[in-house]
């Protein structure tokens, strides 16, 4: 408090002129996205803290020579577990390309280790150059129709954690045939956060189902994969989250429909979901949303308010998303509007160089999260699929996370299913209770040949899930996969190609972020070496297979899975 008081004091002095700022800003162009324009002048900062627009002297004083500064980014919702790497990792690749807050679901690591995880992910985002906020897992497990780790976590288990200056809410409601049938456990959770936000995940609802589901106090939705499902989730009040990540790729439809209205853009965010540290290398995190609908022909300043000030407003973040006085000194220097090249980004005043990643701060880890995979011994017998007329299959949609749900009559022999260049064998093996359980379907569109690819980041129960097309390469993936940790691994010829150890929980890497950016594209190289197509990113599209809350149809460890009926399929 004294602090705070006195840090208040010198900014108030700083603002009016009457002491010189720590830092300053000359001669830039600042875009103001309250009034969404841009403004010539200096832009003064003290104690991590923009004080004022002007005419000001510094200590330190940075000539911009016309270039821009914006507001860092925000990402609206994703997870950081599907980075693969620490959250320290995570914010050396992403706040370099003008990422400087996150808003993260922790549901896959919830769902591995319960409390254990959550508070993990809390301690190791506590002194990082990244602002991380936290929503409170609402669907864990996404359905009872799956195996997870932890078993649920119920509102008594989120009880504690209400008061945590870093918790906003309740994260994705992915369970919404439960809210809108008024099941006691989601109404329990919805009550108790009923004074905080609750994201949405809802594909596909409209109606009254959509209205029923808005009614239950659902601010916000990412899971809109066209213009007309975006519009009439707008029109029901929702906050429209548009996703672009490594798998699901939903911008330019959105952007597109959104381009041939006049509505305003006040209720649409950026977010990236899921996204693999290569594409963030390659194209950059939220950075790359704002420059794609830049490119479709959306204002500038209006998509920079999008992934700004619009996030901000609506997840209650009061000093972050603009550059006026009094909020926090998170800064992007880019020197054109269009492009969006990122020159240089300042974290509560501070610059984002080599310096700031030296000193990493230590946590404990829990044993238990380095311990997450226990598997039975599994047998060619366990990974038989009977065939019969009209066999269940899912097909994959390009750049999609939804499949089809086709049935066809499968090749085989003996009675059992044998892949081909257009089928492949799905398996998911419970690895968390030694259960033994095991499900096995056919895929179509994953063009796997002569391998096998595996994971334990199968969604959201991260069970191991994978697919191939001989039963001996499954096998010895997913053997590799027990031995390791956790992990990815690609398979060919019968022999392992390679593999990427994820020790903690199986789904993150304890090495730097490029050393498992480096391995994991390798690991995708070779597996599109294998056959797989080129429109399907080989890891994260194989994780999705096992999301029983994504239409049309998944497999868990218990089966398939009829997501539209919402009900296990039994011939």
């Amino acid at each position: 408090m004294r602090k705070y008081k006195e840090d208040l004091k010198k900014n108030i002095a700083v603002a009016n002129g009457f002491e010189k700022a720590d830092l300053v800003f000359k001669n830039a162009r600042i875009l103001n996205v309250f009034s969404e324009e841009i403004c010539f002048g200096d832009l003064a900062v003290a104690n991590g803290t923009i004080v004022g627009m002007g005419s000001y002297e510094g200590i330190t004083e940075i000539d911009l020579a016309g270039k821009y500064l914006v507001p860092g980014f925000i990402d609206a919702h994703m997870h950081i577990e599907s980075t693969m790497v620490t959250p320290f990792e995570l914010a050396r690749a992403i706040v370099p390309t003008g990422t400087t807050t996150i808003i993260a679901d922790p549901h896959e690591i919830v769902n591995v280790a319960g409390k254990t995880g959550l508070d993990y992910l809390l301690n190791a985002t506590e002194q990082i150059p990244l602002n991380v906020f936290v929503m409170l897992p609402s669907s864990v497990p996404a359905t009872p129709f799956e195996t997870n780790g932890a078993g649920p976590f119920l509102a008594a288990d989120m009880q504690t954690y209400l008061d945590h200056p870093r918790i906003l809410g309740l994260g994705e409601v992915m369970c919404y045939p439960d809210v809108l049938a008024g099941g006691p456990v989601i109404l329990d959770k919805l009550t108790l956060c009923r004074y905080k936000l609750a994201d949405g995940h809802a594909p596909g609802l409209a109606g009254k189902p959509l209205q029923a589901y808005a009614c239950a106090g659902i601010i916000s939705e990412h899971e809109s994969t066209t213009w007309p499902e975006a519009l009439e989730k707008l029109r029901a009040g929702f906050y429209i989250l548009i996703r672009e990540g490594s798998a699901a790729k939903n911008l330019h439809a959105i952007i597109s429909g959104l381009l041939t209205t006049v509505l305003p853009t006040d209720r649409f965010l950026f977010c990236t979901d899921d996204k693999h540290l290569e594409d963030i290398h390659q194209d950059g995190h939220i950075r790359w949303n704002i420059k794609q609908a830049i490119d479709l022909g959306l204002c500038p300043i209006k998509a920079i308010k999008m992934a700004t000030l619009n996030t901000a407003q609506a997840y209650g973040l009061k000093k972050l998303g603009a550059i006026a006085p009094g909020y926090q000194a998170d800064l992007v220097i880019v020197s054109d509007l269009n492009t969006l090249a990122v020159e240089q980004v300042y974290q509560n005043g501070r610059p984002v160089n080599d310096s700031i990643w030296e000193h990493q701060p230590h946590y404990e880890i829990d044993p238990q999260l380095l311990n997450s995979v226990h598997i039975q011994t599994l047998t060619s017998e366990k990974l038989r699929l009977p065939i019969n007329p009209k066999n269940h299959v899912i097909e994959i949609i390009n750049d999609q996370i939804e499949t089809h749900h086709l049935q066809e009559s499968l090749p085989g022999k003996n009675g059992f299913f044998i892949p081909n260049e257009s089928y492949a064998k799905l398996c998911v093996i419970e690895r968390h209770r030694h259960s033994g359980n095991v499900g096995v379907a056919a895929i179509k569109g994953f063009g796997i040949q002569s391998g096998a690819i595996a994971t334990t980041v199968a969604h959201d129960s991260h069970n191991i899930i994978v697919v191939g097309d001989n039963d001996q390469d499954i096998l010895l993936a997913v053997n590799h996969l027990a031995e390791i940790g956790g992990g990815y691994v690609v398979v060919g010829n019968h022999q392992i190609i390679g593999a990427v150890p994820l020790s903690l929980a199986g789904l993150i890497s304890l090495e730097p972020g490029a050393e498992v950016q480096e391995k994991v594209a390798s690991l995708i190289s070779s597996a599109h070496g294998l056959g797989v197509a080129p429109g399907v990113d080989p890891f994260i599209t194989l994780s999705f297979m096992a999301l029983p809350v994504i239409p049309s149809l998944r497999l868990t460890d218990l089966g398939l899975f009829d997501v539209d009926a919402f009900q296990l399929i039994n011939d």
